[in-house]
């Protein structure tokens, strides 16, 4: 009995590994497709206008909010308690201009990721739906695999159902 069992296991997973090789795989460079996108002119234009007009106001109000609590502090008319506090509070603010940097840097990848987001999820929806009617039981991102079995780009495939003209040097044919 335990050499049909054996034997009945064996031949299963034989099918299963020959079902598994018989599977289309594709792959696509998500990224690639992303910058084919129409709509990556209109990010680039609403990222800039968010860098020219909300990123300076930001500035702005710290840099005038530690002049306001630096001149408290400094101001020998007012009560120690009052420049004690003001002096603690220009000091946050004085950290914040000093570190201004990284955190005009977080909050444009902050609002450039926002922006992209529908872009990557209408991208992602159209790589399933092309692998559905192609017939792909795997699509990967090439750059995820160091090794990998030959496949099938589905670039050409996603941009054709996203409407999407692909540069020809970009354009290789899927099988």
């Amino acid at each position: 009995m335990k050499k049909i069992t054996g034997i009945f296991i064996a031949a299963l997973l034989m099918m299963a590994a020959v079902n598994v090789q018989a599977q289309k795989t594709g792959y696509i460079r998500v990224d690639d497709m992303v910058s084919l996108m129409p709509e990556l002119a209109k990010i680039d234009t609403m990222l800039a206008q968010y860098q020219n007009d909300s990123l300076p106001g930001t500035f702005n109000y710290l840099l005038g909010e530690y002049q306001r609590y630096d001149s408290i502090a400094k101001d020998s008319t007012k009560p120690v308690v009052v420049r004690n506090d003001a002096g603690k509070k220009s000091g946050e603010f004085l950290s914040e201009l000093q570190n201004w940097q990284s955190t005009a840097q977080a909050m444009i990848e902050n609002k450039q990721s926002a922006l992209l987001q529908p872009v990557y999820a209408k991208v992602m929806k159209a790589i399933e739906d092309v692998a559905k009617e192609k017939g792909y039981a795997y699509v990967y991102n090439r750059e995820a695999l160091l090794v990998a079995p030959p496949a099938d780009d589905l670039l050409p495939l996603v941009a054709a159902k996203l409407n999407v003209k692909v540069p020809p040097k970009a354009a290789t044919p899927a099988k």
